[in-house]
């Protein structure tokens, strides 16, 4: 008989039965597992409760697949042993949902390797975090209350208590029949590539069916980590990220050669002195001191600029606009699949986009020579306005890389005039100049706005155009759209000039990509007229480029070409602020005397204002098509081809700088040639930028 310090208490004992309940009933730990996240990812699902992505039948298919991945190597431990790891996994997806959640309620966006390795993103929660936790948060760790305890039992007791079981004790029993090693051995490995397998039907099959479908270019583009989610759920989610990360950082990503770094080096050496050639202009400095606004307007084209419908101009403050502004008529967006990331990464950093994808989620923490940044490093605060989530196209991570000292996303906002995706345009610039009214001078400010984005859906009130026979089509949609973006840019306008900044601000405004409207019957109709293949490019390319200066200087209509390549040099030459030494592909467009220039688009075509190149897609230069842009026909293919290899040569080495991270190469490289004493050297290297 036992002794009375042998006998075991009532909650001792209980751990005892669940523990050889386990042991006896094979599997049955694993299925205990599987039910209490299954019931935690549709919990964490409801309280997310992100629009559109409720939980269903595909979904739960896919979370027993990955939860199926996470676990089947557990099969290979014994049956203590592969409880303890359920214990494990448990507490450790229980933790990662519940960080994704109050990280969501701030981001909304969901944690990813680039925000661990960026941890101030996530400081910046600070003391919001007591505000972004609810009670019924609980339900998410609510097992962990008999979990625990539970295993604390099994590491501290439950070895000894199993022995005895095994030797008749308590609620064990004991057999004389014992399994050969190598049998269990089989017996586990057998399972776990059962388990592994049916795991991976479950998940990863019908994960890549939904990329053929539904999902079809979702994982090219990458835009929002939540979009993924809605495909993979959110364990497969962590999965893909790790996954994509290494990818694109290990398994694909090769180190650049001495030779290749010294090529890339000396090319954008030769970018920086071109620009440096420039600062004998008397334009440079012109604006020293100056605050600058620059506005990234949605889905804004060029086309738009000057014309009317049912009478009405379109666009009748921006027109305004251009006659008291430099106003570049030849200015293309060179976004690619990135779209309105690409034209900010663009703009902001002068470097060129990637061809899949986008810099801001796949490389947001690589060094650049971004306005931002330098405008800070020169005594400007600097500061983003968007009213959409800040997650999305990972702003928060990328932002805080380009030195903005604040970014002010949709939470900061109140959503008083809801138009389409957010809040309207007019309630945006009002509720931005309010922010910017207390800003430190002199400083940056960078809006996007969004109330022009497709499908263009706005309220009946404000369609306030005649557009007759395209009414009820997206092209009059867009119209509508537009209209009403350009009063509110109006408002705007009128705003700044009531707070004083309007004469002591470099105000500029560009488009960020085309409609992505394309029945060109629409544009035919709209614009009274057939379209060839230069036209409707020239449609699809260009877009507005507005710089207005504090005295009105250099206002007309600018012929040079340009790209928004050029936005940060152009604003930083004004400015006065030397770029020759930084790494950036564009130069400045308003100077004393225009100069020549290429404006090159991520899949090959380019224009130097005189001829539009477009590729075949065979990467034959010669099969491609070289247009006479003042005589809007074909031209002989011979005109462009010398061009054709510059063109190339951009898009390899901005992909190399942005891939390679170059720039942090460049850098250091200067510190080391600096610590050698060949100060001259270093000074000298591009990319070393202040």
């Amino acid at each position: 008989m036992l002794s009375y310090t042998e006998q075991p208490n009532a909650a001792r004992r209980l751990m005892r039965f669940a523990l050889e309940w386990l042991n006896r009933l094979k599997g049955v730990d694993v299925i205990l597992f599987f039910i209490v996240m299954l019931l935690k990812q549709l919990w964490f699902n409801k309280l997310i409760h992100v629009p559109n992505m409720d939980m269903d039948g595909y979904d739960t298919v896919v979370a027993i697949g990955t939860l199926a991945l996470v676990t089947f190597w557990t099969f290979w431990l014994p049956a203590r042993g592969r409880i303890m790891a359920l214990i494990a996994l448990n507490l450790l997806l229980s933790f990662i949902m519940y960080a994704d959640l109050i990280y969501y309620r701030y981001f909304q966006d969901f944690i990813s390797v680039p925000v661990l390795l960026q941890a101030n993103q996530v400081d910046s929660l600070g003391e919001s975090i007591g505000t972004l936790m609810h009670a019924k948060d609980f339900l998410l760790g609510v097992d962990w209350l008999l979990i625990i305890p539970f295993a604390v039992y099994v590491i501290w007791k439950g070895r000894s208590d199993l022995r005895r079981d095994s030797h008749g004790y308590g609620y064990g029993y004991s057999s004389t029949r014992k399994t050969p090693l190598w049998r269990k051995a089989v017996i586990r490995i057998a399972v776990s590539a059962a388990i592994f397998a049916i795991g991976m039907s479950m998940s990863i099959g019908n994960v890549n069916e939904a990329k053929k479908t539904w999902a079809l270019g979702l994982f090219d583009g990458n835009w929002w980590n939540v979009s993924l989610y809605n495909v993979t759920g959110i364990v497969g989610f962590h999965g893909y990220d790790v996954y994509r990360y290494a990818k694109l950082h290990w398994i694909d990503s090769e180190q650049a050669s001495a030779e290749e770094t010294a090529e890339a080096m000396a090319w954008t050496e030769a970018r920086g002195d071109k620009r440096q050639s420039l600062e004998s202009d008397p334009t440079f400095g012109e604006y020293k001191g100056s605050n600058v606004i620059v506005v990234q307007m949605e889905a804004f084209q060029n086309f738009m600029i000057g014309k009317s419908v049912g009478g009405q101009e379109i666009t009748p403050n921006l027109n305004k606009l251009v006659k008291e502004s430099a106003y570049f008529s030849q200015f293309y967006h060179q976004t690619a699949q990135g779209r309105t990331s690409d034209a900010d990464f663009l703009s902001n950093c002068s470097l060129q986009p990637m061809m899949s994808g986008s810099v801001f989620i796949q490389y947001p923490n690589h060094q650049y020579n971004c306005m931002t940044s330098t405008l800070k490093d020169n005594g400007y605060a600097t500061a983003a306005f968007h009213a959409y989530e800040g997650g999305f196209w990972n702003r928060n991570t990328m932002y805080a890389n380009m030195g903005y000292d604040t970014f002010y996303s949709k939470k900061n906002y109140e959503m008083d005039e809801p138009v389409g995706w957010s809040l309207g345009d007019n309630s945006f610039f009002r509720q931005s100049v309010d922010l910017m009214a207390m800003e430190q001078q002199p400083f940056y400010s960078f809006l996007i706005t969004l109330s022009s984005h497709y499908p263009f859906t706005m309220p009946e009130s404000e369609k306030k155009l005649n557009v007759g026979e395209l009414d009820g089509t997206i092209m009059g949609d867009y119209l509508q759209a537009v209209h009403y973006v350009d009063a509110s840019i109006g408002t705007f306008i009128d705003r700044l000039k009531a707070e004083g900044l309007w004469n002591n601000t470099i105000v500029a405004f560009y488009g960020d990509h085309d409609n992505s409207i394309r029945d060109w019957s629409l544009f035919e109709t709209f614009l009274g007229q057939p379209l060839n293949d230069l036209q409707r490019e020239m449609i699809l390319k260009q877009v507005p480029f507005i710089v207005h200066l504090p005295d009105g200087k250099y206002a007309g209509t600018h012929t040079n070409v340009g790209g928004q390549l050029d936005v940060t040099p152009t604003i930083l030459h004004l400015l006065g602020i030397s770029t020759a030494d930084m790494t950036l592909l564009g130069q400045p467009l308003l100077t004393s005397q225009p100069q020549s220039k290429l404006v090159v688009q991520r899949n090959g075509a380019f224009t130097d204002g005189t001829v539009y190149y477009m590729p075949s897609g065979d990467a034959v230069a010669e099969n491609g098509k070289c247009w006479n842009i003042a005589a809007n026909k074909l031209g002989d293919v011979q005109k462009c081809l010398g061009a054709v290899e510059d063109a190339r040569t951009e898009l390899s080495m901005s992909d190399q700088i942005v891939q390679h991270d170059l720039i942090a190469s460049f850098r250091a490289a200067a510190v080391e040639a600096s610590a050698d004493g060949s100060e001259a050297t270093a000074a000298n290297i591009s990319g070393t930028g202040k």
